[in-house]
């Protein structure tokens, strides 16, 4: 092999090796090449420094190789140069030097090197969004490749015109370019073009409507990027897109902000900039968060704008006008401004127009000009009928508010039906119950509108439909998982490890910064591998079916509240019919719970007695506005409460009209009864476990053994994660005497403490069968994470769809010592033929009276029916 032919090779290697490429460039300038190879050479360090460095040093290795090139007399050498300097002017901003570039590489190139020269002006115009440009340059580019049977350049080319397809909404021309382009690069190895079609496939797995697969595949990306050394910025663009599709906006935003200041410290694309600004934009937006979407997408329609992007620039601007509205403004400015926004969006092909003629209809509709929004609103409708699960929710969401605007209520729960079918569909395809419950919030204002017109129609039966049509979903069936999935179970015991590690570290008063960096690690890691299971099957499961759930109830009663514009509904189910009646603010509501758990905190410790009348009181002012007149029609049998999402920790024994009767809580109504149809396991067993480090040492399980002849017990050693599920897989009664944990920022990693480290609520969703009952003794066991339209994220929620028909556990800390006697009593009815709610009554009444005895009872609770 010649010198020549080895300096000539960096060129291919920049992509396969990056930092090997590098190094080797660096050696040729240091040996006093000739033009030729040294132009190479700064070639190879001007792509490299584009791509993963600093764009001003890119740009003077560049220039180097080019009058090195034009010294070397070589015009396909120099066409080549111009064509890399051109896109790295275009990524710098100077985008009209940039396309000047090519213009002078275009003329210098011929044959084989022209082809690769209009590639990259492709490129070029897919980065600044001038699509029908970027697929004529690769029709012109791509014969010529074939034909020299350039197989990277090909695959390279194909790969390019698969994505410009994505951005014009073509999916199916899309898949099969890159199917194309996949098969070449199995034959090459462009270790960086193979990661980039793996990034490329997750794309368009996303497009496709297949969340779990892009995740799988942008996820496999990142770790082949990682391999490399090579930075992700466009990933995190487009991982950004799919984690807001998921309903993951926050996790979203995040991802692009640390992307922007990495890109910052290192001096990187000005395009790429622009790209996660706008990706941060419309995070922020979807987190309701209008301050930052705002200020975000202001820079980025700057930075588009000076760099001649105006199909970006146009997007930015679409996410501009939602953040002003959602910041509260409304003119007919922005009616305008939308509405050409609509336009151009239109005319560049992009599936973003119809959002942007729903948010012009919006506006519309809320300054009264009705025929403008009907205009408007019917455009956008459009999109109902076809396209990805978002775009078609984007159109009945318009004709829902169409329907509104000309007074047909049919119309409206027709669109809303229509749109919420929609998001079922979507939403089971999803097999984590983390990415299920956050995926509902794309379907809040279609429930709210049929909830409104329900209320308006005075029919509280079909208020208590609606109401049940979006609330605790994920519930209706239990998250799909694979058979075996061993990098979930490696991970799962290599969390517990590292979390136990660092609780000892933690008593032991030593610091464990390294330990908490490797958990979180870990945590991503399981979070990850859980969203790339997929859902079984498209579908909602079952619907409510309120006469079934009357003849269920008996003598019993349901209370579901309902929230409607702000306001507390209770809608009273039993003895043949559904009443309403009307509650107070959601928003006072919410407040006075969070003053009475703060009651129940101080009540867990001696000493605080004097407060039990002011915790008292605010049961009082609880049952006022969220039970009214309802109160007083509940007679003497028992009720079965399900409140919203935000009122999810409310003591619900604590409110006077409750205190003294059999009283269950349910997330939802058909959750409820399914827990009631729900057949308790044959002959199925006892387990109690004790886990370490309690104040009592978990005092009740020993009696407990007694009194349960035969029961598996747990405890030290035997108390280990792998061991504990195994025997509570399909048991009939599980009790669990362990420290709980609750993490609101990740409810599904909320805890309980066992031997070798928590037990999660991730491990209870491996199980075939949960218990058909279960008791969790410890604190905070029953908190839940709100999250989505109206759903329910923690340990119990974990349980209910894996066959668990009864929980009892506590929605605030307790005192340890009063919860033995408590627990005690409570098992004493269980074994007397007594359901969990029934029990839970008596064991309440059999407690000494006294304000830390009466707190610990009133923070448990029985959710379900067994």
């Amino acid at each position: 092999m010649t010198a020549g032919s080895s300096v000539l090779e960096l060129l291919p290697l920049v992509f396969a090796d990056p930092g090997g490429a590098r190094a080797r460039a660096r050696e040729v300038l240091g040996s006093a090449p000739p033009p030729l190879h040294a132009s190479v050479a700064h070639q190879v360090l001007g792509i490299w420094e584009r791509d993963f460095g600093d764009l001003r040093i890119a740009l003077r290795h560049l220039r180097r190789a080019r009058d090195l090139a034009a010294r070397a007399e070589s015009a396909d050498r120099e066409a080549d140069v111009l064509a890399t300097l051109g896109v790295a002017l275009v990524h710098a901003g100077r985008t009209r030097e940039g396309l000047a570039a090519f213009e002078r590489g275009v003329a210098r190139g011929t044959g084989h090197t022209r082809a690769r020269v209009l590639f990259r002006r492709a490129y070029v115009w897919w980065v600044l969004g001038h699509h029908r440009e970027a697929l004529e340059d690769v029709r012109r580019a791509l014969p010529v490749l074939r034909g020299a049977g350039d197989d990277i350049w090909t695959a390279r080319a194909l790969t390019l015109r698969a994505t410009v397809h994505l951005a014009l909404g073509a999916v199916d021309r899309a898949v099969a370019d890159f199917t194309a382009a996949e098969l070449l690069w199995d034959t090459t190895g462009q270790e960086h073009d193979k990661a980039d079609a793996v990034e490329s496939r997750g794309l368009a797995a996303f497009r496709s409507g297949d969340i779990p697969a892009a995740l799988r595949l942008l996820d496999e990306a990142e770790e082949r990027y990682a391999k490399l050394g090579t930075p992700t910025y466009m990933l995190s663009v487009r991982r950004c897109e799919v984690l807001m599709a998921a309903g993951l906006a926050p996790e979203a935003l995040t991802e692009a902000d640390a992307a922007i200041a990495l890109l910052d410290r290192i001096g990187g694309q000005s395009t790429r900039k622009a790209e996660l600004l706008l990706a941060a934009a419309r995070a922020a937006r979807s987190a309701g968060d209008a301050h930052t979407a705002t200020d975000r997408a202001a820079v980025a329609v700057r930075l588009f704008a000076a760099q001649r992007r105006t199909w970006w620039q146009t997007h930015a601007r679409l996410v501009l006008i939602e953040a002003r509205v959602a910041a509260g403004r409304r003119s007919g400015r922005l009616v305008a401004d939308a509405a050409a926004v609509a336009e151009r969006l239109a005319a560049f092909g992009s599936p973003a127009a119809p959002e942007a003629s729903l948010l012009a209809g919006r506006i519309a509709l809320a300054l009264g000009r009705t025929a403008d929004a009907e205009r408007h609103l019917a455009v956008a409708a459009r999109s109902r009928h076809g396209g990805r699960p978002t775009a078609r929710m984007t159109g009945w969401a318009a004709q829902a508010l169409r329907a509104r605007a000309a007074g047909s209520r049919r119309g409206v729960l027709e669109a809303c039906r229509r749109g919420l079918d929609v998001l079922d569909d979507h939403r089971m395809t999803l097999g984590a119950s983390e990415l299920r419950a956050h995926a509902t919030a794309q379907g809040a204002e279609l429930a709210a509108l049929a909830q409104e017109v329900s209320l308006d129609q005075g029919d509280p039966r079909r208020l208590l439909v609606w109401s049940e049509r979006w609330r605790a979903t994920v519930l209706a069936a239990p998250p799909a998982r694979p058979p075996e999935d061993p990098a979930l179970l490696s991970g799962l015991t290599a969390y517990r490890e590292i979390a136990a590690r660092a609780e000892g570290a933690r008593v032991d008063g030593r610091p464990v910064p390294a330990l908490e960096r490797e958990q979180r690690r870990l945590e991503r890691e399981v979070r990850s591998r859980t969203r790339h299971i997929r859902g079984a099957a498209p579908g909602a499961g079952d619907r409510l079916d309120v006469g079934r759930l009357l003849d269920r109830l008996g003598d019993g009663l349901l209370l579901e509240l309902a929230v409607v514009a702000g306001r507390v509904h209770v809608l009273l189910c039993g003895r043949g019919r559904v009443r309403r009646f009307t509650g107070g603010p959601l928003a006072e509501a919410v407040a006075e719970a969070e003053h009475v758990q703060a009651g129940l905190r101080r009540l867990a410790h001696p000493g605080a007695a004097a407060r039990l009348p002011l915790v008292e009181a605010a049961g009082l002012r609880l049952q006022e506005l969220l039970l009214g007149e309802a109160a007083a029609r509940l007679g003497p049998g028992p009720v079965v409460v399900v409140p919203p999402g935000a009122l999810h920790r409310v003591p619900w024994a604590l409110l006077p009209a409750l205190r003294d009767r059999v009283l269950s809580v349910s997330p939802s109504a058909g959750s409820w009864l399914r827990a009631r149809e729900t057949e308790p396991p044959h002959g199925g067993r006892t387990v109690l476990v004790r886990g370490p480090g309690l104040a009592t040492g978990g005092a009740e399980v020993p009696e407990l053994a007694d009194r349960y002849g035969g029961a598996t017990v747990l405890e030290d050693e035997d108390a280990q994660v792998p061991r504990v599920l195994a025997e509570l897989d399909g048991a009939g009664l599980a009790h669990l005497a362990a420290h709980g944990t609750f993490r609101a920022d990740s409810p599904l990693f909320s805890a309980l403490r066992m031997a070798d480290g928590p037990l999660i609520a991730h491990d209870f969703e491996r199980l075939a069968r949960s218990p058909y009952r279960i008791i969790l003794s410890s604190c905070d066991t029953a908190r839940l994470a709100s999250v989505g339209a109206d759903e329910l994220l923690g340990l119990v929620t974990a349980l209910l769809p894996l066959g668990t028909a009864g929980v009892v556990a506590s929605s605030a800390p307790v005192n340890d010592a009063a919860v033995v006697p408590l627990m005690l009593a409570l098992h004493k009815g269980l074994t007397a033929g007594l359901g969990l709610a029934e029990a839970l009554r008596d064991a309440r009444a059999a407690l000494p009276d006294d304000a830390v005895h009466q707190a610990t009872g009133w923070a448990f609770a029985a959710f379900g029916a067994a």
